[in-house]
C-alpha cells in the first residue's frame, strides 16, 4: 500500500496545478454572485418584513440585472482575453487581488448600500 502512494517509486510526480489566472477570477465572479444574491434577498425580506414598502425586491433585482452583472461580466472579460502563458504569469498576482478584492467589497457591502439607501429614501417620502 505504501509503495502505491508513493509517486517517487513508480517514477512520476503527482500532477501540479497550473496557475491559471482565468479560471480563478471565474471563479470569484461566480461566488461573489452568489453571494451578493444572497445576501441582498436576505437584507431585502429583512427589510420586507418590517412593512417597508413593496418595490424593494423590484429594484434590487433592477440593480443586479442592470448593473451588477454586467460589471461582473466585464471584469471576467478582461482576464478572458489573457493567453495561456499570460493567464499561468505569477507577475499579475497584483492585479488579480485588486479585482478580487474589488469583487468581494461589493458583493458583500452593496447589498446594504442599496437597502439603506432605498430606507432614506422611503423615510423621506
Amino acid at each position: 500500500m505504501d509503495k502505491a502512494l508513493d509517486y517517487t517509486a513508480r517514477g512520476t510526480k503527482p500532477l501540479a496545478h497550473k496557475l491559471d489566472w482565468r479560471k480563478k477570477i471565474s471563479d470569484h465572479v461566480a461566488w461573489g454572485l452568489l453571494v451578493y444574491t444572497g445576501l441582498h434577498i436576505f437584507v431585502t425580506m429583512g427589510v420586507l418584513n418590517t412593512g417597508q414598502g413593496s418595490i424593494l425586491p423590484y429594484f434590487s433585482l433592477i440593480v443586479l440585472v442592470g448593473g451588477i452583472i454586467p460589471a461582473c461580466r466585464w471584469v471576467e472579460k478582461k482576464w478572458e482575453g489573457l493567453s495561456d502563458d499570460q493567464a499561468a504569469d505569477p507577475a499579475r498576482a497584483g492585479r488579480f487581488r485588486g479585482h478580487v478584492a474589488m469583487i468581494w467589497l461589493t458583493a458583500l457591502g452593496l447589498p446594504f448600500v442599496l437597502t439603506g439607501l432605498f430606507k432614506v429614501v422611503l423615510a423621506a417620502i
